[in-house]
């Protein structure tokens, strides 16, 4: 075998040891909002307030004793911002994709008390209910549109995902990520209600998930949930 081959061979070697490691995750809830601090439902719009932004580097601080080399954030301004707060304490490399978004919600209740009784009503038949898959209120992102982004998003993180990357999301979202992980197409609407109803994500609450690449023929395709929703020291 000629030197050349040789070479070739012990680079592809490297390459395939390279791709079945271990990949972790480190997924972040955004700080609190102003909007979140005065209970207003929100779109896509909403910064973070004073107590977001401690939340941020209280997160930032408490991650940079891990070897992260790379942020992959939702493109909400409230995701940015707490990826921008955490990236000075990381100085890494960050990726913005609107996979991780948060779930939109239906119009009628964008910008509304989260105390109002139509508002709780409406909430309550999405969100609490048991219902059928394709239940639509009207024009928000029901569960089968959840379902689909977030295996389209877990696909997207083993790609792009570093050996630990923090990913910045949101309230809803991360919580379907978790459950996609963990139930595939076994996940249905009802089960997802209890799911969610059982388990808070916090404003800057830390979940850590680990992607094995050679366990990708088990039930959960590889994923773990090793902790969930963990404060930052």
């Amino acid at each position: 075998m000629s030197p050349a081959i040789i070479i070739l061979v012990a680079l592809a070697a490297i390459i395939v040891v390279l791709r079945m490691q271990t990949r972790r995750f480190y997924f972040v809830r955004h700080g609190e909002t102003i909007l979140n601090a005065e209970h207003i439902r929100q779109g896509e719009d909403g910064g973070l307030s004073e107590k977001g932004e401690r939340q941020a580097r209280a997160v930032g601080a408490y991650l940079k004793r891990f070897r992260i080399a790379r942020i992959i954030s939702s493109t909400y301004p409230r995701a940015r911002e707490t990826a921008e707060i955490i990236n000075t304490y990381l100085k890494v490399p960050t990726i913005y994709s609107p996979l991780l978004a948060e779930r939109k919600n239906p119009t009628e209740i964008i910008g509304k008390s989260t105390r109002d009784s139509e508002v709780i009503r409406i909430v309550d038949q999405m969100d609490l209910a048991y219902h059928a898959d394709d239940y639509r209120f009207s024009d928000e992102e029901n569960f089968l549109d959840l379902k689909a982004r977030a295996q389209k998003c877990l696909r997207y993180l083993k790609r792009r995902g570093a050996r630990e990357t923090a990913v910045i999301t949101h309230h809803h979202f991360l919580k379907m990520l978790v459950a996609q992980m963990l139930y595939r197409d076994r996940l249905h609407a009802a089960d997802f209600v209890k799911l969610a109803f059982f388990n808070v994500s916090d404003n800057a609450g830390i979940t850590v998930c680990e992607y094995h690449p050679w366990k990708r023929l088990s039930p959960t395709r590889g994923w773990e949930v090793v902790s969930y929703n963990e404060q930052p020291d």
